[in-house]
């Protein structure tokens, strides 16, 4: 009788262990049937500067702003921004993780990868989730080359809120990563957000 008690004792740890586990695959997979958007920006600047003095194409001068005259020369035009995502849950089950990467791309370019070390959790039955994502990155490449600098123009345009800028085509990879065992394991493939941005989104419209 003691023994089997010992047994069972010794066996709960993995037991629970293993639920854990479970759970947390679980919730990954909902959280990739769950719809993404793209809800506002704010806090974007641009070698410094906040876009908002960016409304048309000819403010984006140089001979205007030091620093990013400066960026140029250096080869280092920082993009600071802050990007809110909304996460809606339409399924029965609750949508989670603890951990998570982040790809940001425009053009086909890479501009910005990053990691989100906290909770995030949406309910079932359409619950709902904001969650601000931090993009830090060297614009330079993306200013000055050919085949993305349009692309990168029209996306400063609708951070600054223009009215005559066109939608940009703005891609985010998001990577679930799970903790199994105390090894930090990634989630098989991207959730993929494709999303036109608009002027609107410092304003959340």
């Amino acid at each position: 009788m003691k023994k089997g008690l010992v047994a069972i004792l010794l066996a709960l740890p993995l037991l629970f262990s293993q639920c854990g586990v479970n759970k947390q695959i679980s919730q990954a997979k909902t959280l990739g049937d769950c719809r993404y958007s793209i809800a506002s920006a704010d806090s974007v600047y641009l070698a410094g500067t906040d876009v908002r003095q960016f409304k048309k194409l000819e403010d984006i001068n140089p001979a205007r702003f030091p620093r990013l005259a400066a960026g140029l020369l250096t080869r280092n035009i920082p993009l600071d921004a802050r990007i809110n995502l909304d996460i809606i849950n339409p399924t029965n089950k609750l949508a989670g993780i603890n951990q998570l990467e982040y790809r940001i791309v425009l053009a086909g370019q890479e501009l910005f990868t990053g990691f989100l070390n906290q909770r995030i959790e949406v309910q079932p039955g359409g619950g709902k989730a904001t969650v601000p994502v931090r993009l830090n990155a060297n614009a330079y490449q993306l200013f000055t080359d050919p085949k993305t600098r349009d692309a990168f123009m029209q996306l400063v345009q609708n951070l600054s809120g223009a009215a005559d800028a066109q939608p940009s085509k703005l891609t985010i990879r998001i990577k679930p990563t799970l903790d199994l065992g105390g090894k930090q394991v990634n989630y098989p493939g991207y959730i993929t957000i494709n999303q036109d941005v608009t002027n609107k989104i410092l304003l959340g419209r």
